[in-house]
């Protein structure tokens, strides 16, 4: 073992890093763990970070929460894996049931457990396909949807997930998402939907319409009630699959266990992942019975999919969200959060602030200039300083301007009142 093999500091791994691991996977910091535990994270080097990052929402329970450890160490003792297609086993089919009876679909509902947030989209568009013997599939721009060629494909920002990787699946249609500032309305979107129809697809041909609830990566906007409402008329009128892609919003982050329930409309089919198993990789399509039955025996599956020990930890999740009252914790860490940004907003000692936004503690806000210009380059300094002064930050949007807090629901007042000094400590920085 060389010298920088036994060096465990942060730019001794970022060496080692970046000989071994190609430059297509960024890193948002240079910053390599040695533990962590609920919203704090401590570096190889000692020192100590609150997290507002949660994994990218996988989080919302926690590093590391006691339940889903004992969980996972209880099915470590019974068996790891033996491919749910070969010898299938109880706590796939538990949490299955789990997920049915808690989704916002009225009637029979059905499971299918995948690995990835991206294979469970892929698999979703290939049962409303199955069920629906079309093919088009209807998008919207600043979605996120994975990073494989046909999720990339769905995905409406070019940089960096489709550039350079050759010509995009077909078959694929982007709606402008309506945000109101970027003046897009919910009228403009349903124009463009009617003309999409008239001009590109018919909607006898379209399979699915897939919409995230509140967009990731495109900045946290909100599907409005009004939009989803329409959807869910225009797919009943012409026989399309509505698709909630909840990989992000899910469990417990908006204040319920799905974003999609607060709009009353329901999905035909739903997407899940991040959070689900609080970091173990897990993903699932649930919805109609109906439709998910479309398939054919061996049409859908995957060697890891339905992980008996990432099972076992979701099924923890599950209970902590009812047994901590999840859903009220994250409707008051995120009035709380934006309580106190708002009162930043106000100051004149902190870069500009405009468009707070959030559903329940998933949280954004925009930094712009004066003049109300999308302010890049001072987001990408503000994540910058943060991380300087021991806080995870992370910005998102297509502008690259939102700023996104997504610290665990579990959070104490204590650690969450600490990050937001350090943010504010970062703001004034950066003015």
């Amino acid at each position: 073992m060389n010298q920088i093999e036994l060096n465990t500091s942060n730019k001794a791994l970022q060496v080692r890093r970046e000989r071994a691991v190609p430059r297509g996977i960024a890193n948002a910091t240079a910053i390599y763990p040695d533990r962590a535990q609920n919203a704090e994270i401590w570096d190889v080097e000692g020192r100590h970070f609150i997290d507002f990052a949660g994994g990218i929402g996988v989080l919302n329970v926690g590093h590391r929460h006691p339940k889903v450890v004992d969980a996972a160490k209880a099915q470590l003792d019974r068996f790891i894996h033996t491919a749910f297609q070969i010898l299938p086993y109880d706590v796939y089919v538990a949490l299955a049931e789990r997920l049915n009876a808690a989704a916002p679909i009225s009637g029979a509902v059905k499971t299918a457990l995948f690995s990835t947030g991206a294979e469970a989209v892929e698999n979703a568009i290939k049962i409303a396909r199955a069920a629906t013997g079309r093919s088009g599939v209807i998008a919207f721009t600043g979605a996120f949807h994975g990073r494989t060629l046909f999720t990339s494909a769905l995905t409406g920002k070019v940089v960096p997930y489709k550039a350079r990787f050759g010509p995009m699946p077909g078959q694929v249609f982007h709606l402008p998402f309506p945000v109101e500032h970027h003046g897009v309305s919910v009228a403009d979107t349903l124009q463009a939907l009617d003309y999409l129809f008239r001009a590109s697809i018919g909607p006898q041909e379209v399979a699915a319409i897939i919409i995230e609830p509140v967009q990731g990566e495109g900045g946290f906007y909100i599907a409005p009630t009004e939009l989803l409402q329409a959807l869910r008329e225009i797919c009943d009128r012409h026989g399309i699959v509505l698709i909630a892609d909840e990989v992000q919003s899910g469990f417990a982050r908006t204040g319920s266990l799905f974003a999609i329930e607060q709009s009353g409309i329901e999905p035909d089919l739903i997407t899940t992942a991040k959070s689900l198993a609080a970091g173990f990789p897990l993903s699932g399509v649930i919805g109609r019975a109906e439709v998910m039955d479309a398939a054919d025996p061996g049409g859908l599956g995957g060697t890891y999919g339905g992980n008996p020990v990432a099972c076992a930890a979701a099924l923890a999740v599950l209970d902590i969200i009812a047994e901590e009252d999840l859903l009220a914790r994250s409707d008051a860490i995120g009035a709380r959060i934006k309580s106190f940004v708002e009162t930043l907003s106000r100051r004149s000692d902190v870069p500009t602030i405009a468009a707070l936004r959030g559903l329940g503690s998933m949280i954004a806000f925009e930094l712009t200039t004066p003049t109300g210009e999308p302010d890049a380059e001072t987001t990408k300094r503000l994540t910058s300083a943060a991380l300087a002064n021991g806080l995870i930050l992370l910005s998102c949007g297509v502008f690259s301007n939102v700023v996104r807090i997504l610290v665990p629901i579990t959070v104490t007042d204590d650690v969450l009142d600490e990050g937001l000094r350090r943010l504010e400590a970062a703001l004034v920085e950066v003015a």
